[in-house]
């Protein structure tokens, strides 16, 4: 159960602010202990933006990575990069970013980076607010190394990477953090054509660690870059399989879906606390409260209020930090409204 009625949270990642976009481009000009301040100031710029707008569990907005994946390849050894097929002009998609050549056996030899993040955000947070942190999945961090001739497939390459992933949430766990949620969005893009026992096999190995330990979440998708998505926008492949993940709640976009299939949510349910998308990350449409309380209502059918976390449908480091703190203000605004209404 959720530890309040419908709950209110972000998946992950909040937006830079336009200081730290710039010195990030600048990087050259600081010394370590201005990177430190910034970083610093940027994750408290963003807790100061998440509990404003009222957040019942925040983040640190994932704001020592780039976008919410890709930094976590600078801790991996054995890779270099490969930008030899990225497009370079036309219509901004996911085939403009780059990947990863592996030249020799995986290993992150000083973690994922996610440890230290939680400490800070610990230490920067108010006393008592909810927190959680993120982390990607292992066959998600495997769409951009090509195996070369030390893997085989992706598959491989997941494999691979799953225990340095799972390393990560042990050493999390021990920490006591509260809530970890695992970002998987390639397996829900990719469920419709994939193994997806597979997935739900590679999933719980992954998270086993964690188990009975501490919150176990998951953050499903269908991929954002700049506004776009990648994968076939339906969650019903991923039944009856996804069942099966050992996680204590699943989230899933459903704004983008115009809530179509909000009654397949019901099975989430009846596994899961279940956290739904009625924030649309990728439009700069404001949602109003009472645009929130009406998804939400859409909800209440199929996930009893207690079991219910509404969200963004996916991160909000591509949506502009005005709209972004609107768009939160917005979402808590109609939470409460159908709250008061219970």
């Amino acid at each position: 159960m959720q530890p309040v009625p419908i709950k209110t949270t972000v998946v992950g990642s909040m937006p830079f602010p336009g200081w730290l976009e710039f010195a990030s481009q600048h990087l050259a000009q600081f010394g370590p202990a201005d990177i430190s301040e910034m970083i610093e100031d940027a994750v408290t710029t963003s807790v100061h933006d998440q509990v404003a707008a009222g957040l019942d569990v925040i983040s640190d907005g994932e704001q020592t990575r780039f976008d919410f994946n890709l930094s976590f390849y600078g801790y991996i050894s054995g890779i270099q990069n490969n930008d030899t097929e990225l497009r370079r002009f036309g219509p901004p998609a996911h085939d403009q970013r780059g990947k990863h050549n592996i030249v020799e056996l995986l290993t992150a030899p000083k973690g994922l980076g996610v440890v230290e993040e939680y400490l800070r955000l610990k230490r920067l947070a108010p006393e008592g607010q909810g927190l959680k942190v993120s982390i990607p999945g292992p066959y998600t961090l495997s769409g951009r190394l090509l195996p070369g001739s030390l893997y085989t497939d992706r598959w491989d390459v997941t494999e691979a990477l799953l225990p340095i992933v799972s390393k990560e949430i042990a050493d999390l766990v021990a920490l006591g953090v509260p809530e970890i949620c695992v970002d998987e969005p390639s397996m829900s893009c990719y469920a419709y054509k994939e193994d997806t026992k597979r997935f739900v096999d590679i999933f719980n190995r992954t998270v086993a660690p964690g188990v009975g330990k501490t919150r176990l979440s998951m953050h499903l998708c269908f991929g954002n870059y700049k506004g776009r998505s990648v994968g076939k926008k339906t969650i019903a492949p991923m039944l009856p399989d996804f069942l099966d993940m050992n996680v204590d709640e699943l989230h899933s976009e459903m704004t983008i879906l115009n809530f179509s299939e909000v009654n397949l949510l019901e099975r989430f349910a009846e596994k899961f606390d279940v956290a739904v998308g009625v924030i649309d990350v990728k439009s700069y449409y404001i949602e109003t409260p009472d645009d929130v309380a009406e998804r939400i209502r859409k909800c209440l059918p199929y996930v009893p209020a207690e079991k219910l976390a509404v969200a963004p449908d996916c991160g909000l480091s591509q949506t502009a930090r005005w709209a972004a703190k609107q768009k939160l203000a917005n979402m808590v605004a109609g939470a409460k409204k159908v709250r008061n209404e219970l």
